[in-house]
């Protein structure tokens, strides 16, 4: 089924504002039963369990203090969309992205590509610009 641009937009945003709100259960109702999620990097890998699904959800939003996101571009083909952003905010723990105990102010590149099945989220697949996190919490590997 084809969404129409408004239609694919809403359904992004609010995700959006749930991540913004720190609301873990707002987060998992928009996506599709068995969605596939994957956050690149993180110890979670590729799921389509609601449990590790939550579980990294709330691990991120204790360990991440958003003060912000920049949009940067948004791109649509048929039954997906690319989201380009910039977050920023306090990283109080780095552990998601290969800095365990490492904290500091952070801004990044956030790609994200959603497939929609109906009117949820059916993929979700997230890229963060890792070398910038680690540079900014001096735990980049030369």
């Amino acid at each position: 089924m084809s969404l129409q641009q408004q239609a694919v937009d809403d359904l992004i945003d609010t995700h959006f504002r749930f991540e913004a709100t720190d609301d873990v259960e707002g987060v998992v109702s928009s996506l599709a039963p068995g969605a596939e999620h994957h956050v690149v990097p993180s110890p979670y890998g590729v799921t389509n369990d609601p449990e590790k699904i939550r579980e990294l959800y709330s691990t991120m939003f204790r360990d991440l203090k958003g003060e912000g996101v920049t949009p940067v571009r948004r791109l649509y083909g048929d039954g997906f969309v690319v989201d380009e952003s910039i977050w920023n905010g306090w990283m109080e723990d780095g552990r998601l992205f290969g800095c365990p105990g490492k904290k500091g102010r952070v801004s990044f590149r956030l790609l994200h590509v959603f497939e929609f099945d109906g009117r949820k989220i059916a993929r979700e697949n997230v890229w963060c610009d890792l070398a910038a996190i680690q540079e900014q919490l001096g735990a980049r590997v030369s």
